[in-house]
């Protein structure tokens, strides 16, 4: 079992900055790929970055890349979204999610965190 659990949004002016941490439970989750995923009010979730277990491969979607960075320190069963450059449309709720095997894009994962809400104003 995996708990996750997310922090760090908050209200933030179009292109400020932001640093989502997911923190998890559980002595193997250096084993889990993880993904960042987010829905705005109205909309569907989805895809932000995933990483694999070690955080050296990553994939991120067109709308974040080069702005959007994943990392993960393990030893802290932590993993981060720094976001830069923020635009109002990155509004969202945003969800960490772990699951065994690395694959990109994928919405399949086991265990989710609650989310935290992200609002950048323009």
């Amino acid at each position: 079992q995996v708990q996750l659990v997310e922090s760090g949004g908050g209200l933030v002016q179009a292109g400020g900055s932001l640093r989502l941490s997911c923190a998890a439970s559980g002595r193997t989750f250096s084993s889990y790929a993880v993904g960042w995923f987010r829905q705005a009010p109205g909309k569907e979730r989805e895809f932000v970055v995933a990483c694999n277990w070690s955080g050296a491969i990553t994939y991120y979607a067109s709308s974040v890349k080069g702005r959007f960075t994943i990392s993960r320190d393990n030893a802290k069963n932590t993993v981060y979204l720094q976001m830069n450059s923020l635009k109002p449309e990155d509004t969202a709720v945003y969800y960490c999610a772990a699951r065994i095997g690395y694959v990109p894009t994928t919405v399949l994962y086991d265990y989710w965190g609650q989310g935290t809400q992200v609002t950048v104003s323009s």
